[in-house]
Formats: structure tokens, sequence, C-alpha cells
């Protein structure tokens, strides 16, 4: 019996099984579709952030690198601070119809407010 990766167990606490595998299938990122075929929505959101206001744009289909360079191009644009991850765009601040302006300008084919803006 030789020594097994203890780094490989997530999730996995035991077994008893000395043949136990532990390995598990890696996820494989979406390819990125092509900006007319996204459809993104765009809207205010306070929930869980202390009452600060944060615009959120949802949707995204694509690899992470192009969502951050995306959230990146947004946030300069905007001239705040925000993040991007699990398929969202956060900006820090109410900037809606600023970033859905933008998002049409770059061609994205669907882009759509949500709350009354």
């Amino acid at each position: 019996m030789g020594k097994k990766s203890k780094k490989n167990r997530i999730g996995v606490v035991y077994s008893t099984n000395d043949d136990f595998d532990y390995s598990y299938e890696q996820e494989t990122e979406v390819e990125t579709l092509p900006p007319g075929q996204q459809k993104l929505y765009v809207s205010l959101d306070r929930k869980n952030r202390k009452g600060k206001e944060v615009t959120l744009v949802e949707g995204f289909v694509g690899t992470t690198s192009d969502l951050e360079a995306l959230g990146k191009k947004l946030k300069s644009k905007c001239g705040s601070g925000g993040t991007a991850k699990d398929g969202e765009i956060l900006v820090q601040g109410n900037h809606v119809r600023k970033v859905a302006e933008m998002l049409t300008e770059m061609g994205y084919g669907q882009v759509k407010t949500k709350g009354g803006f």
C-alpha cells in the first residue's frame, strides 16, 4: 500500500475501503459566447450589503478571464470598484443606465434592466 495524497480528498472525511478512488471530475469552463448572443440583465442590488447600492450584471456565459476583462472595462468606465465572479459582475454604486448603455455600445445583443430603470 502506497501513501495516497490527501490534497484530492475534497468532501471525503474517511473511507475504510483501501481501493477507494479519491479522484473527481474536473469542471470544464464554458466557451464564451459572442457578444451578440449574450443575454445580460442589469439591476440595482442592496441585499446583504448594509444598504450600499451595487449595480449587478447577470447572465454572462463564458470563461472567468473574459468575465473579469468585461468587469474591468465596466468598472473603469464607471470610475468605481467592484468584482467579477460566479457569472456576475458587481460595480459599486448606482450605474444601471450607464452600464446598460455601455454594454449595448459594446455589441451585446440583449441587455435588459430589472427594477424599473
